[in-house]
């Protein structure tokens, strides 16, 4: 009977130790590869990507947009109000909802 005790017990401590040592190795790596150096090639996507959001920011739309984008846009543009009613595209439409009135049924 004791050794089936002690059995039980190695095993609940065994599990216990197995746990936090995966914890522990889990946070450590994390903390870990926050410390060291981006990858070659994630450090080049995240730098492309800051390259790419300050030059939206300074042209104030899409990058490296020429004469023919902004054609083809004021063309797809015109279509659309042509097909819904004109109106402004850019903002987002007002709902206006009325209660209806129903008419009352006779019992």
């Amino acid at each position: 009977m004791s050794l089936h005790r002690l059995f039980q017990l190695s095993s609940l401590l065994r599990s216990a130790v197995s746990l936090t040592l995966r914890r522990n190795i889990g946070i450590s790596a994390v903390v870990f590869n926050k410390a060291k150096d981006l990858d070659p090639i994630q450090k080049l996507f995240l730098d492309k990507i800051r390259d790419y959001s300050s030059k939206s920011q300074t042209s104030g739309g899409v990058v490296d947009a020429g004469p023919e984008f902004q054609k083809n846009m004021s063309e797809e543009v015109a279509k659309l109000q042509r097909l819904y009613g004109g109106g402004d595209l850019n903002k987002f439409p007002d709902f206006k909802f009325s209660e209806a009135k129903f008419d009352e049924v006779a019992k």
